[in-house]
């Protein structure tokens, strides 16, 4: 171990929910990350860092989208070193942050499972079972697109391949499809002749991503966009048994998250809730 004192305990654990909009949705998952970095600085937030010759400071992610994919529901979990206020955590980042990478909610890990405060909180990652995507087909006649639907979630199995880190692989897509279907408003208010479809996907291993139901529309209809689709993720979360739709993922920490003082506000810094994914469709387009 290097010598010198040990690095600084974590006393808060945050979870912050971010945006990737317009062309940031082109950025790689590094160097987002390394932007949240630089703003992490910028905004003087007390980020805690790991021991060792190469410290790093101590931000996780969870479910990030890949590049190309616009998305209003990333996550991930900074350790800091001192108590701050989420809301003012939220604004100072969000402002140190470029334009496309926008900062939507802030809230404090709630306590561990134990109910003990200092015990670490129970995984992010493991409320994220499924996320909900938005696929715009520019050039798509709306008639195409509903047979196409309707044949995908008819069939029991459709396999798709795909190459991966570890060579090609071949895994059935349908299965993870819990909900699909078109978004006639929004086609219809849509500047130019589209299809856009709505999905509820499960997270799976392997992922399947929308390029993959893409391929599995392809098989079932032989449904080719002219162009290539506008992907967005509008949210992630828990799978919502009653409604087939999902939950958010920080309210268990909405509810259970430690005051900060005085003037902190309600437990777990509780704001006005973020609006309907919806209201992404005209920024991600």
């Amino acid at each position: 171990m290097p010598e010198g004192p040990a690095p600084a305990p974590v006393i808060q654990r945050l979870r912050v929910r971010y945006a990737k909009r317009g062309r940031l949705r082109f950025t790689s998952h590094r160097d987002i990350s390394r932007a949240v970095e630089r703003a992490v600085r910028r905004a003087g937030i007390p980020v805690a860092f790991s021991g060792g010759f190469t410290p790093h400071p101590k931000i996780s992610y969870a479910g990030a989208a890949a590049t190309g994919v616009a998305s209003e529901a990333e996550y991930l979990e900074i350790g800091l070193t001192e108590t701050r206020d989420p809301a003012r955590v939220q604004a100072d980042l969000d402002a140190a942050l470029p334009p496309g990478l926008d900062i939507v909610d802030v809230v404090p890990a709630g306590p561990g499972r134990t109910g003990d405060a200092q015990a670490r909180p129970a995984a992010l990652a493991d409320r994220l079972e499924a996320s909900q995507w938005r696929i715009r087909l520019d050039g798509v006649a709306h008639d195409a697109a509903a047979a196409a639907v309707a044949a995908f979630m008819a069939a029991e199995s459709i396999e798709v391949e795909r190459l991966t880190k570890k060579g090609r692989r071949r895994f059935d897509v349908r299965a993870a499809v819990s909900t699909c279907e078109l978004d006639r408003r929004a086609a219809e208010a849509a500047d130019a002749p589209c299809a856009i479809l709505r999905m509820v996907v499960r997270h799976s291993t392997p992922a399947v991503r929308p390029d993959d139901i893409l391929t599995g529309l392809r098989q079932v209809a032989d449904l080719a966009p002219p162009s290539p689709p506008l992907v967005t993720r509008l949210a992630q979360g828990p799978l919502d048994a009653a409604t087939g739709g999902l939950a958010d993922p920080l309210d268990p920490d909405r509810e259970t998250g430690l005051p900060i003082g005085d003037d902190a506000g309600p437990a777990g810094g509780a704001r006005p809730r973020p609006g309907d994914p919806a209201s992404a469709d005209a920024v991600s387009a």
